[in-house]
């Protein structure tokens, strides 16, 4: 009886984590096979701006709108979602050429079905990219779209986040061992 009391505890804390665990992870939002998802029918790309496309609190640059601008001849109806004030999310929106939701509330699913709602898509064809696990990945999980979570683009950010990427280290431990377990449990079938 004592011995299973561990792996109680651990299933429990794998569980209470997993809804913060991303479904991929990739090194940047420019280094993922975007006409592959096309090809597997995704049609609406939903994106987070800072530390996901360009640096916290920067403009839009080139490299963005490139992006956005090759995901939309592709076929692509791409949006920002952004707990960030209208100034910030629409110009950067603008700049790009997506459409916008400002004041999203992540990780609430409210701003998740909106972008939806605009672009027309459904869970089933809509991505999300995102760099932090609490807001961006919860969100996405809890509104039930596919999602990656990219590494951050610059280490220099507020405080608050910078708080959070502790957190986001020791829920990224649970994480790997809970990949390391699907992986070992799919090889002994």
């Amino acid at each position: 009886m004592v011995l299973c009391v561990p792996v109680i505890v651990q299933v429990k804390r794998s569980y209470m984590f997993s809804k913060l665990f991303p479904m991929e992870i990739a090194e940047s939002a420019y280094d993922i096979d975007y006409e592959a998802l096309y090809k597997d029918g995704y049609r609406g790309i939903i994106y987070d701006i800072d530390n996901t496309l360009v640096p916290d609190n920067a403009p839009a640059d080139a490299k963005s709108c490139r992006l956005v601008g090759s995901l939309k001849d592709m076929g692509y109806k791409c949006l920002v979602l952004s707990n960030n004030d209208l100034d910030r999310v629409k110009t950067f929106a603008d700049k790009v050429g997506a459409g916008y939701i400002y004041k999203a509330a992540k990780p609430s699913v409210k701003g998740y079905r909106e972008a939806m709602d605009k672009m027309g898509t459904d869970v089933n064809n809509t991505l999300f990219l995102g760099d932090q696990l609490f807001t961006d990945i919860w969100g996405a999980n809890r509104a039930g779209i596919r999602n990656i979570l990219v590494k951050p683009i610059d280490k220099r950010e507020r405080m608050h986040i910078l708080f959070k990427r502790v957190l986001e280290k020791v829920i990224m431990v649970f994480y790997r061992r809970s990949v390391k377990y699907k992986a070992a449990t799919e090889d002994s079938r």
